[in-house]
Formats: structure tokens, sequence, C-alpha cells
């Protein structure tokens, strides 16, 4: 066992891309965004197309209650790092791809694939291919079944469950709407990343014992995650 474990709670983040660097303007316009919700306490991640003051962007968004927490690398990359600012990598391409098919599944029908839970009825999409890198499956109202493996790099994101009957890498994400009795399912356990309803493992917290194997994973009661071998 490690002596240090990474593990919490994804948290969301708004990113502001600013495409002016006049102050005044800036506030205006921000003045009009925030005026209709309290977006207090709300991280951000300050991203822009052209050269600013960095500190006075960061007090500015400050006297917002907005909390700054890092800088996407580019134009502000080296006066972030001048400060110590934390900078984050800009974005990589992803493709959301559409799955091969979709119904609305009975109890019975569900249970007939897996047998170790019972789910409601509910919409789930099937996707019968290879999850490539780059790619990224996303159900925002339902389960997912991918009957095919899925890359490293590559994500798969439900409200619902996730049932993987090849190799689980990348990331998988259930419960992406908050809900704390999705699970997730799969045939070998690789994932860079897993995910419940916000409770996460990166690759290294995973318990080794299930590394490659069979698995089920689901929230305890202490909202930790639990896994559990599966026989099939």
């Amino acid at each position: 066992m490690a002596d240090i474990r990474i593990t919490g709670r994804m948290v969301n983040f708004s990113r502001l891309t600013f495409e002016t660097n006049d102050l005044d303007r800036i506030r205006q316009q921000l003045s009009a965004i925030l005026a209709d919700d309290d977006y207090s306490g709300t991280l951000v991640i300050i991203d822009s197309t052209v050269k600013q003051e960095l500190i006075e962007l960061i007090q500015l968004l400050i006297e917002y209650k907005l909390q700054p927490m890092a800088a996407v690398d580019g134009v502000l990359g080296d006066d972030a790092r001048a400060i110590q600012f934390p900078v984050i990598s800009p974005d990589q391409p992803v493709q959301r791809i559409t799955a091969t098919s979709q119904t609305i599944q009975t109890e019975e029908a569900v249970l007939e694939k897996v047998a170790v839970i019972k789910p409601v009825a509910q919409p789930t999409v099937y996707h019968d291919e290879i999850l490539r890198t780059g790619q990224s499956l996303v159900e925002e109202n339902g389960d997912i079944v991918l009957t095919a493996s899925m890359n490293s790099g590559s994500e798969i994101i439900a409200s619902g469950n996730i049932y993987i009957y090849g190799t689980a890498r990348g990331r998988v994400i259930a419960g992406a709407s908050g809900d704390m009795n999705a699970r997730i399912f799969c045939n070998s356990l690789e994932a860079e990343l897993i995910s419940i309803a916000g409770t996460y493992y990166v690759a290294e917290d995973i318990p080794s014992e299930y590394f490659k194997k069979a698995v089920q994973i689901y929230l305890n009661h202490n909202q930790e995650l639990e896994f559990e071998p599966l026989s099939i």
C-alpha cells in the first residue's frame, strides 16, 4: 500500500474565456452575466485569447466572489508561472460519439444480461464497437452498455449504471448526475479513473487484487468506492 493515495470528490468548475483585456469591459460583462444567480465560491479556470494583466484579472474575479484556481497554458502560461499560479494544459480534442443503439429496457430485460443488480426501467444505450482513444460516449439520462472494450484515453460517462463486457480502460464515470446508487460493472478493470456520483479513484488507488479482474463497483454508506468480484 502506498504512503500517499489520491482520492476525493470530483468538483465542478467553470471556464472563463476572455477575448479582451479591457478590465472595465470585463467588469461590465461579468456584472451582467453574474446578476441572475449566486455564483459565490464558483471555481473558475482562466483562459484567454489575448495577453492579460493576470494579477489584476485574478483580483477582479475574487471581487465577484469567484475562486480562480488555474490558468490554461498558452498566452497566460508564462505570466501564471511567474507568480506561481497553477497552469493546466489546453484541452485535448475529444470526439463525442453516438451509441450504436438505444432502447427503454424493462427490469426483466436487464436482468437477463446482468443478474447481480436489479435496476429500474430507464433509457439504456448500447455501443457495440471498441471505444477508441479520444472518443467519449455519454448518456445523460440512463445507463450505458458497452459490449466491446475501451482503449486508454477514451471515456464513458452515464447518469446511471455502466456495463462493460470487455476491458475497462480510460475514464469510467457513472452516476454523473449525482446518482449515488449507480454502479459500474466490467469484465476486466484497467481504468485510468473510475468515478461514481463524484467520488473517484485514479488507477493507483484501485486495489491491486481487482486489477484485470471482473468486478462491480459501487458507493458504500460512507460514500467510498467499494469493489466486489464478479463471477462471469
